[in-house]
Parts: C-alpha cells; sequence; structure tokens
C-alpha cells in the first residue's frame, strides 16, 4: 500500500540565515541531493517570508522519520543550529525552526 506523502515546512530562522549568509544556498543544494537519495523526498516550493525574513522550504516527505534524519545530517554540515518542531494548530502541516543556538550560561 503507498503512502501518501506528508508537506512539512523546514523553516530558517533570519537571526541564524544573517549570521551565517551562506547556509540559505548550503540548505538548497543539500536538499537537492537529499532528493536523489531519498525516494519520495521532494521540495515543492522556497520562499522568504517577508513581514518576518524566514526562509521556508515546502518538502514531501514520505514518512516522518525522514525529517528528523534529514536535520541530523543538516546538523553535521551547518554551523551549530538549534532545531524545534513548531507547535502548528490542528490540520496544518507540521514545522520544523533551526534556528541558533541558546547561548551558553557561561558566556
Amino acid at each position: 500500500m503507498d503512502s501518501t506523502p506528508q508537506i512539512v515546512e523546514l523553516r530558517m530562522s533570519y537571526r541564524y540565515a544573517k549570521q551565517h549568509p551562506w547556509v540559505v544556498q548550503a540548505v538548497n543544494g543539500f536538499l537537492s541531493a537529499y532528493f536523489m537519495e531519498q525516494p519520495g523526498f521532494r521540495v515543492q516550493r522556497h520562499f522568504d517570508e517577508l513581514e518576518s525574513g524566514v526562509h521556508v522550504w515546502l518538502c514531501e516527505v514520505p514518512e516522518a522519520k525522514t525529517m528528523s534524519r534529514l536535520l541530523r545530517r543538516l546538523k553535521a554540515d551547518l554551523p551549530a543550529f538549534r532545531h524545534t518542531e513548531l507547535q502548528a494548530p490542528a490540520g496544518t502541516r507540521p514545522q520544523y525552526m533551526i534556528d541558533c543556538p541558546d547561548p551558553s550560561p557561561s558566556s
């Protein structure tokens, strides 16, 4: 039985993208390569939310574990970040936010 792919938003904060200007292009390239590796994965669209400055990639994922695997791989290739699964209202697509890591208390 074929499962229907889920649409998931991968989001990157303005703060993180501003701190590391090259990461947006790196994520674009990474997602293109990930498409070649993972059957059923596809990026539908990439856009910027003008009011917040957040970069958004709408991704078709074949199964839920695809996003945790994808985020783990991104952590190996990008400057340190934290990611959170945003609490989206019921009936909306899941959202994962990449943002700057929390500052360490000893700083």
